[in-house]
């Protein structure tokens, strides 16, 4: 590496920082500053001369030579004096082992390894891997190897690359690759020098040709499959990989795989990312060459702007790690030549580039504003089926063939490998090139840097290990951002159907969700990683997040200084001392610090329970206690302490007072406290207020007897550590930037949080009270605390935020925006700014809100920057009128007279310089990058200020500006640090039910978006814009309650989030009622509720592939929500059917043979089990129950006439892409146009089935708010309400495939040539043999098949119902043997066919398959009875007469029935001989989409028992007269209330308790008049009474009401068909 490489010293006149520092790494190597990358370079200039080195000769290998110590000199520099020899009594363990004999004789493992590859690798084009202490496993020339291959015959190959996209697009890869002539990859064609770029193009030609076989049209829904067959040699012979691939390029790949050491052909991750790339500078080095914004895809696969930059993201995180192979290598000679100091400088190196790959992720941005970042979720595993292995037995491409990961392992000595993960990592290491291998190797078996560690006892080298290991695999580091990375992209791909990783991660398993399986996975290869360290882990990653566990160094408080004039001391920098603890620190690091309770807090406690005497005594701990202690032990290296009562007191959390926290004290003193009534009687939590004050309050009106039983000192205070959590840390910025390679002390500005004690204890008192962690750091100056505990340690950790740190670009500008103590991290920010600062260093602006000239923080040092010329600062005091004005000509800040403002009234002022820092370079702007720092009032007033100023001086209108602001948080140019104490939420509001909730998705324009945590709602329509991990990832979890991944992503313990999510607090969700007297009722709410989540998640889920595909219509319309962010249908102006009819195809074949599983499949059959089996079971035995028929409308719906036309025309676009594009250039038009509608009529129906959904759950309130004799009552009205609901959702399929057949391909009228586009189709009919049919065009668009009304009105039996759900169980896929090897499971996941349901649906209705089988399991009994029993009442003699009859068709004559003998015992004798009549619902509805069945309407008829039971007297009678039934003269109106309660007595359910004798029975006529106003309530009639009056006209309001069969109705079962 030359110093023309480093940014400083390479420039005209740049010097390096690191003067005259002097440190040797390698022999005649010169170290840089600490962590610097380029601290290995030669220096300039005439070094034979310098150091009189021969002429001719390697000057770097005479040097190395000349620093080589001697054997003993290395291993014998140390011998024990006498007296030690003479204490030991082996003495043959003095001497040397061979093994570090060989080892120093030869040199370090690694650097030889590295020596040898750089010897060889140019020679030999590098056919061992790339390896060079100065590009680490990147190439040292990116364009070498495809620059050989395009001056060799192989340049066909890479030339088919080039223009593979447009070959995709046009659907001729196949075609493409197939013409090509054979050219041999031997070493006489291809020379070694093109080998890399041939084995990447071949590979990417030969899975491009496999996945274009599996993807041709023909794998979603099709009618005549065609399939591509070339004219072609195929490269069978060569192997399983290569089987069905043409030899033209069969035969080369498997030659060139063999000559770079691939036993068999494969294609790696490596190769699609790292070596697919070409650099557009490569003198342009900082901090390492192959950079996002430095590099571009050589050869795209599809072409797609997602594809490219995903794979640009995954081969900036391979480069970021340039450099640390040269720094491990440098680790391990230090610890051969025991060199500490030395060990200790390039431990700190590596740990600064670990610190920085993070950074790397950041270029795969889930933002649609971030421009070529941007990679949508949906797409994010495209690549999965396009890279899957050739065969069963080739390793799949897997982003673990990365270098980091598998070298770090090896680094930090990883003895685990029994995950999922670790067990892929051991398979594909077998598979790495041989230079890889070798160097794994050698730091894996050689020289174990962390063991030379441990023995060092250094605690310098063990705190930078360490954080080497938290920087790797930590929850804040590589591995940890990397984890989050996956679940937020794995979650919106797995809910559109792609789930899976090119790993084979998150296989969609029946207990999880594949995202969600995905983070375990992660969960447990990082606690084997950490394992060797922090022993065995028992919690998930990320519940340490937040916690104690994050503060892994000791440190002291050195003094606490003022900063400005207030001689309170409010704001104050403390400097805490971490001498020799291998703390190292950057700009906007955060520092985690575990406060200590005031003694003033821990008196109150103690003097309340009687602990004074018991401070040391020890204390048994809880399980977290238990860890605690163990924390400590490992983070002083002794062992594990005994905590005491005093531990408890300092260390516990004291304030404020929690809602659990007084309940447990509530529960101890068994609710004889009035102090601590007054407490949970309030109306916002938590109390402001401390343990200490509500004891001290509590303990005076409590009787002693209680008290000392519920604090009882005679044990081992076991109720301590359950009454007193841990305390959780608090982070702070950090406020000092430090050129030392080890920081001796770390400066952090505590502006101290204070607050009034509450009334309850404060009296008529005014108190101030200081936080806990404020208050311990910056304590009142009269405050005891005052004085600094010098023997007293304090917990702490670094905390590094990905999204506030400083740009790589040092020319870019900054622009600071804070409010009084948020100066703190700018701080550190303008102090490195200005220790690397040149003549091209970009301007820092600081714009400072405080409300005084007294609060001014760090004016003098301001000053003098400002005086320097590096610094400009503009001020706005808010309470003080002498101002301070920058002056730009003088360089200073000069006092004026000012009226008092705030900042956003100064940003306002300032508003043109601002405006062009937030506009970025291609907006013609400056493209800084902005940084706010303050509380969340603060954040507010800066943003209200800068959208004014954008729409002062660049854009027309509010949202325009807005727009450009998103843009800024989209590229990470404009960054958040800000903090809030937690306000108290009020909880006496109004709840939010699930239903409204549900309602806010956001995915319409102008509409909100809530989300649901932890029992809260919370409306983030204007934050996700900002969000740093996307918008998509909020509108996934949109609608629902998002709480597991709000916890899987450390979302609970950040107290940012938390802060942030105070300021969008709608509301608390309504809890679940309680059903404690009707488990059926709280069974219906839980399946109720999944199911209303489940159809919210597929609305949520559709949009995003929606939003693309609907990008056809030619509008013009921009909207984001409703267009995509990028056309998806054309490439060149030509028709891209590899990509937008591929994905249209897909999508729609998916949703169609799926039958939206989601929603129609078991999980909605599951309902209709249980509510079926609640109404039959409420019903008298014997009664002719009869059900809605809503599992045979769905059956019938995907079976419909328009069903079969709609999966036609989805055929005929599966045929544009396996025919190529020939015939879908003359139906451009006509397939965008129905994708469009097809789409939009799939959003209508999801939105309808919502809908219906939120209706069923808002009956479960008013029911159980209604008036009613039991619960019986409320169930019936309940379950026939809901399976009324699911009839009607049932009907809105029904009603989508008719309204979707209307629409086709086939619309020449509005192509661009129509003539054409008929001709075409006339010449397609000739070709296929049906041009003579073409007149039957009905068959394509037949209209409805005609069903007669009295067939949709006759319902089904319990009995049809149970058939159906047996059926669908029965035929459930039966899972298969399991695939055995990490291959096997590449090849079945990877030839999933589009049709299958996603995996959220297979989730959902697995777990419903599952739950209806162990339903019908625990209630075979009662569906046997129910099933089977026939119609009664019915008189002997028709009895007799049925027998016979059925005796005369068998011929058997005389013999009399012999009932089953299960079935007379299960009936209760209470129940016999009683009969039911269905309850009947109306629905008067005007508008078909905008309202619900009536509940109320329902649960009128559910209040009078009387008619009930008169009702079913008459049942018999009213059925034999059924025929001559007449219509009752119309009744007088009912209001709502009468209805109410009549209807409330008209039920039918069975009594829990004894059941009077039925009341004489009534007239027929009084049965049809009673009936009659039933009808004039609800608008039911029967099907016989519809019939007769209206003939055969269908009743306009069949698709809202429950039916009222006829006696005798045709009960015949109709067989449907599978639906494709």
């Amino acid at each position: 590496m030359s110093s023309q490489s480093c940014p400083m010293s390479g420039m005209a006149g740049g010097q390096c920082p690191a003067g005259s520092v002097a440190g040797r790494g390698r022999a005649g190597s010169r170290m840089g500053p600490r962590g610097c990358s380029f601290s290995g370079y030669s220096q300039p200039g005439d070094i034979h001369a310098a150091f009189d080195i021969p002429r001719g000769v390697d000057a770097e290998e005479w040097l190395r030579m000349r620093e080589r110590k001697t054997i003993n000199d290395v291993l014998y520099n140390n011998i024990p004096s006498v007296r030690e020899i003479s204490g030991i009594e082996n003495l043959d363990s003095l001497n040397a082992s061979e093994h570090d004999l060989l080892a120093v004789a030869l040199g370090a493992p690694a650097r030889q390894v590295m020596i040898r590859a750089e010897q060889i690798g140019p020679q030999s084009g590098w056919k061992d891997g790339y390896l060079s202490a100065e590009h680490g496993f990147c190439p040292p020339d990116y364009n070498d190897s495809p620059g050989a291959l395009s001056n060799s015959p192989g340049r066909i190959w890479s030339d088919l690359c080039e223009r593979m996209p447009g070959a995709v697009s046009r659907g001729r890869a196949r075609e493409s690759i197939a013409s090509l002539p054979i050219v041999e990859g031997s070493a006489d064609v291809i020379p070694d020098r093109a080998l890399w770029a041939a084995v990447v193009v071949l590979g990417i030609l030969c899975s491009m040709y496999r996945w274009e076989d599996k993807h041709d049209g023909n794998e979603g829904i099709t009618v005549n499959a065609t399939k591509y067959k070339p004219n072609c040699e195929m490269g069978d012979d060569l192997g399983d990989e290569l089987v069905g691939i043409p030899r033209s390029i069969a035969l080369p790949y498997f030659q060139v795989s063999r000559r770079l050491g691939r036993s068999i052909p494969h294609l790696t991750f490596v190769d699609q990312s790292s070596y697919n790339m070409k650099i557009r500078d490569a003198s342009s080095t900082y901090p390492y060459v192959a950079r996002f914004d430095n590099m571009d895809m050589r050869w795209p696969i599809f072409g797609e702007r997602t594809e490219v930059a995903f794979l640009k993201g995954c081969a900036e995180t391979s480069a970021s790690f340039q450099h640390g192979a040269d720094a491990i290598a440098s680790c391990q000679e230090h610890v051969m030549n025991r060199n500490i100091e030395g060990l200790l400088r390039e431990m700190v190196r590596l740990k600064e580039i670990l610190e920085r790959m993070p950074n790397a992720f950041h270029s795969i941005n889930p933002n649609p504003n971030s421009g070529e970042n941007y990679v949508p979720g949906h797409q994010w595993v495209r690549w999965a089926k396009f890279s899957a292995p050739l065969s069963k037995r080739c390793p799949a491409s897997s982003g673990l063939q990365f270098p980091p990961y598998l070298v770090m392992d090896a680094f930090l000595g990883r003895k685990k490998y029994e995950s999922f993960l670790g067990a892929e990592g051991l398979h594909l290491r077998a598979w790495l090139p041989s230079n890889l291998r070798a160097f794994i190797a050698s730091i894996d078996y050689h020289y174990r840097i962390p063991e030379f560690v441990k023995q060092s006892g250094d605690p310098r080298l063990m705190g930078v290990l360490d954080g080497i290991v938290e920087a790797y695999t930590g929850e804040r580091g590589f591995m940890g951002t990397h984890r989050y990375k996956v679940f937020g992209l794995l979650e919106i791909a797995g809910k559109t159907g792609r789930s899976e990783t090119n790993g084979a991660s998150g296989a969609t398993d029946p207990n999880g969700k594949p995202w969600e399986e995905t983070h375990k996975q992660f969960s447990e290869a990082m606690k084997e990683r950490l394992a060797p360290y922090r022993g065995d882990i028992t919690v998930e990653p990320h519940e340490m997040r937040g916690t104690f566990e994050e503060c892994r160094y000791r440190a002291r408080v050195l003094n606490r200084s003022f900063i400005d004039r207030d001689p309170d001391r409010s704001i104050s920098m403390v400097t805490l001392d971490i001498q020799n603890t291998g703390i190292t620190f950057q700009p906007g690091d955060r520092l985690a610090i575990m406060p200590l309770n005031s003694w003033t807090e821990c008196a109150k406690v103690a003097a309340a329970l009687g602990l004074a005497d018991y401070l040391n005594d020890p204390v048994s701990l809880t399980p977290k206690w238990e860890r605690f202690a163990q924390h400590l032990g490992s983070v002083s290296h002794t062992p594990t302490p005994q905590l005491t009562v005093k531990d408890i007191l300092r260390r516990g959390h004291l304030a404020p007072i929690t809602k659990n926290l007084a309940l447990k004290i509530h529960d101890l003193l068994q609710a004889s406290s009035n102090t601590v009534l007054q407490v949970l009687a309030t109306t916002e939590w938590p109390i402001r207020g401390s343990l200490g004050d509500l004891l001290q309050g509590a303990v005076a009106d409590t009787s002693p007897h209680i008290w000392d039983r519920a604090f009882d000192l005679r044990g081992n205070l076991s109720w301590l550590a359950d009454l007193v959590p841990i305390e959780i840390p608090r982070t702070y910025s950090i406020s000092n930037h430090c050129q030392e390679l080890l920081p001796s002390t770390v400066d952090l500005t505590i502006s101290r949080a204070e607050y009034k004690l509450c009334s309850t204890f404060a009296g008529n008192e005014d108190v101030s009270c200081a936080g806990v962690g404020s208050g311990f750091l910056n304590p009142f100056l009269s405050s005891s605390d005052e004085l600094i505990e010098t023997e007293e340690d304090i917990l702490v950790g670094i905390s590094r935020p990905l999204n506030f740190q400083l740009p790589f670009d040092r020319t870019a500008p900054c622009a600071y925006f804070a409010g009084g103590s948020g100066v703190s991290p700018f701080r550190s920010f303008w102090q490195a700014r200005a220790a690397t600062r040149n003549h091209a260093s970009g301007k820092d602006i600081l714009y400072l809100g405080v409300q005084s000239r007294d609060k001014f923080c760090y004016e003098d040092e301001l000053r003098e920057y400002v005086e320097a010329g590096l610094m400009e600062v503009h001020l706005a005091f808010s309470r003080d009128t002498r101002g301070l004005v920058y002056d730009r000509r003088h360089q200073d800040l000069v006092e004026r007279e000012m009226p008092t403002r705030y900042i956003d009234t100064l940003i306002v002022e300032q508003g043109a310089a601002i405006s062009e820092l937030v506009m970025s370079k291609r907006q013609g702007g400056l493209g800084g990058y902005l940084y706010v720092c303050g509380s969340v009032a603060i954040f507010d007033s800066v943003m209200n200020g800068i959208r004014k100023a954008i729409y002062n001086h660049c854009s027309a209108t509010m949202e325009t500006s807005e727009m450009i602001i998103n843009k800024a948080f989209a590229e990470r140019r404009f960054m958040l640090d800000v903090f809030m104490t937690p306000k108290p939420l009020p909880c006496n509001l109004p709840t939010i039910p699930l239903s409204q909730l549900a309602r806010h998705t956001g995915h319409r324009p102008s509409t909100r978006m809530w989300i649901g945590v932890h029992g809260s709602a919370y409306d983030v329509t204007d934050f996700s814009p900002m969000h740093p991990g996307g918008i998509f990832i909020i509108k996934s979890n949109a609608g629902v309650d998002c709480s597991k991944s709000f916890d899987n992503l450390a979302h609970t313990n950040n107290s940012e989030v938390n802060s942030l999510l105070t300021k969008y607090f709608v509301g608390h969700l309504t809890p679940k009622p309680e059903f404690h007297s009707c488990p059926e009722l709280s069974d219906i709410y839980d399946l109720w509720a999944g199911y209303l989540r489940t159809t919210v998640e597929t609305l949520v889920a559709h949009q995003f592939e929606m939003h693309e595909i609907m990008g056809a219509s030619d509008d013009g319309t921009k909207d984001f929500y409703l267009r995509g962010t990028e056309n998806i249908w054309s490439r060149e102006h030509m028709s891209n059917i590899g990509q937008g009819v591929r994905m249209f195809y897909q999508y729609q074949s998916r949703l169609l043979q799926g039958g939206f599983a989601a929603l129609f499949g078991p999980k909605l059959q599951e309902l209709v089990l249980k509510l079926s089996f609640t109404l039959a079971d409420a019903a008298n035995v014997g009664t002719d129950m009869r059900l809605p028929d809503v599992l045979g409308i769905i059956a019938r719906a995907k079976t419909s006439p328009e069903a079969i036309a709609t999966s036609q025309e989805v055929a005929q676009v599966g045929q544009f892409v396996c025919e190529n594009s020939s015939n879908a250039r003359f139906a451009e038009r006509g397939i965008f146009n129905y994708a469009a509608k097809s789409v939009e009529l799939d959003i209508e129906l999801l939105e309808d089935i919502r809908e219906e959904a939120c209706h069923g759950m808002d009956a479960f309130e008013s029911v159980m708010a209604m008036e009613a004799s039991d619960d019986t009552q409320r169930l019936t009205v309940l379950t026939t309400f809901l399976i009324q609901t699911l009839e009607r959702m049932a009907k809105r399929l029904e009603m989508f495939y008719a309204k979707l057949a209307q629409h086709k391909v086939y619309q020449p009228e509005i192509e661009r040539n129509p003539a054409r586009t008929r001709w075409n189709l006339v010449r397609r009919k000739i070709h296929d043999g049906s041009f003579f049919i073409l007149t039957q065009e009905a068959v394509l668009g037949a209209a409805p098949a005609y069903v007669p009304a009295q067939h949709q009105h006759s319902g089904v039996d319990f009995e049809s119902v149970m058939s159906r759900i047996q059926a669908t169980i029965r035929g459930a896929a039966k899972p298969g043997p399991a695939p055995q090897t990490l291959n096997a499971i590449q090849i079945a996941r990877a030839s999933t066919p589009p049709g299958e349901t996603n995996a959220m649906a297979t989730y959902e209705n697995n777990s419903a398959m599952r739950a209806m089988s162990s339903f019908l399991d625990k209630n075979a009994r009662s569906i046997r009875r129910l099933s089977k029993m026939p119609p009664m009442p019915m008189s002997f003699e028709q009895l007799q007469a049925a027998v016979e009859h059925h005796q005369h068709h068998e011929g058997r004559v005389g013999r009399p029935p012999t009932p089953p003998s299960s079935r007379g015992s299960s009936i209760p004798p209470a129940f016999r001989g009683r009969t039911m009549v269905p309850v009947a619902q109306g629905l008067h509805r005007t508008d078909s989409g905008s309202r619900a069945p009536s509940l109320e309407r329902m649960m009128a008829t559910a209040q009078n028992g009387r008619l009930l039971q008169r009702r079913t007297s008459q049942r018999s009678m009213s059925g034999a007269n059924m025929g001559h039934r007449t219509r009752s003269p119309p009744m007088p109106h009912v209001d709502a209330a009468t209805a109410l309660n009549t209807m409330m007595g008209k039920l039918n359910v069975r009594s829990r308790g004894n059941s009077n004798p039925p009341p004489p029975a009534m007239s027929a006529m009084s049965v049809n008049s009673e009936r009659t106003r039933l009808g004039r309530t609800m608008s039911v009639r029967s099907t016989s009474q519809q019939h007769s009056m209206h003939g055969p006209t269908m009743s306009t309001s069949s698709l809202r009401t429950f039916r009222l069969p006829s006696v005798g109705a045709d009960r015949g079962r109709v067989k449907i068909a599978p639906t494709f």
